[in-house]
């Protein structure tokens, strides 16, 4: 495994008295060669969790092992061969990007040399420049790229497309797909349900420190009684008891997007889709337009937790 978390705990002193508990009792791990996400809101423990396995927090309890090793007792062997993303305020504003790399570079034994890390990220004609003369999503590619400087075999994000515009996000997800392809394990934490579903191998939800499942995204998905909405207009009045005999129909009820009349609630689309429209042939009911939605993370983190991610 490139990562082991058992039974991990921190609780903070509390602003007002008492304590506050940001991790409880989370236990997960982390395959090598995985791209693995934490989604959840802010607040939810995200962060925490990630500090105490890179060895920057300890743990009130539990414990965490990256690589076989502890994140306590052996973390300096452990950072040699991780790495971490920093946030753009973190690095030296009198420093270029290629001197930062370099200086980066001289903490290890070994150290991918700055014009290929930059070029990797098409920053290669800003080595001379200053972090704060680049724009967001130039900041988020180098931050990202510093992380690789010791050749690492995991990697750590932590929420790297946060304000970004979704050409820059996307750019950002590429990069992070070239690093999993180099054979890298990669973490990240992200509130972003997309961005889980679009780059992760397995999720772990999390909220208020604690995590309500952990699978692929299509795994989580299924876990929902309906993975699937079918909306479809017709010209004419359908009895939603014939609906409901339909295979894997959950519920029938008006479609709450425009353009459509009826909408299905659905175990599996491609069961109840067929079933759907021999019906409509054999009933003679004319299907002006028909569209099916798949469920989302956003769906599964709503039925866990009682409320969005946004919220």
């Amino acid at each position: 495994m490139a990562v082991e978390v058992r039974d991990l705990v921190k609780v903070f002193p509390a602003p007002g008295g008492g304590t506050l508990t940001a991790v409880d009792h989370v236990s997960f791990e982390v395959r090598r060669g995985e791209v693995f996400g934490f989604l959840g809101p802010n607040g939810a423990g995200k962060t925490t969790t990630l500090e105490i396995i890179e060895g920057l927090q300890e743990p009130t309890a539990g414990a965490t092992r990256v690589l076989g090793l502890d994140s306590v007792r052996d973390r300096a062997e452990m950072k040699q061969r991780i790495g971490v993303q920093l946030q753009a305020g973190a690095y030296f504003d009198h420093l270029t990007l290629e001197e930062i790399l370099d200086l980066f570079g001289s903490f290890y034994p070994r150290a991918v040399p700055p014009g290929e890390l930059l070029g990797k990220v098409g920053l290669l004609e800003k080595r001379k420049a200053l972090v704060r003369q680049l724009s967001g999503g130039q900041k988020q590619r180098f931050s990202i790229v510093a992380a690789l400087v010791n050749d690492p075999e995991v990697v750590f994000l932590d929420e790297p497309t946060t304000g970004l515009d979704p050409q820059a996000r996307r750019n950002v997800w590429e990069l992070i797909r070239l690093i999993h392809a180099e054979g890298k394990t990669v973490v990240l934490t992200t509130h972003y349900m997309e961005e889980a579903q679009v780059l992760c191998d397995r999720v772990a939800i999390i909220d208020v420190g604690r995590i309500r499942a952990v699978d692929t995204p299509l795994g989580l998905i299924h876990t929902l009684p309906t993975a699937y909405r079918i909306l479809f207009a017709t010209d004419r009045e359908v009895d939603p008891e014939e609906l409901r005999s339909l295979p894997g129909v959950k519920e029938v009820g008006p479609a709450d997007a425009g353009g459509f009349d009826v909408e299905l609630a659905v175990e599996r689309a491609q069961v109840t889709l067929p079933a759907f429209l021999e019906w409509a042939q054999t009933r003679g009911v004319s299907i002006d337009d028909v569209q099916v939605i798949p469920a989302t993370l956003e769906d599964v983190f709503l039925a866990l937790t009682g409320h969005s991610l946004r919220e």
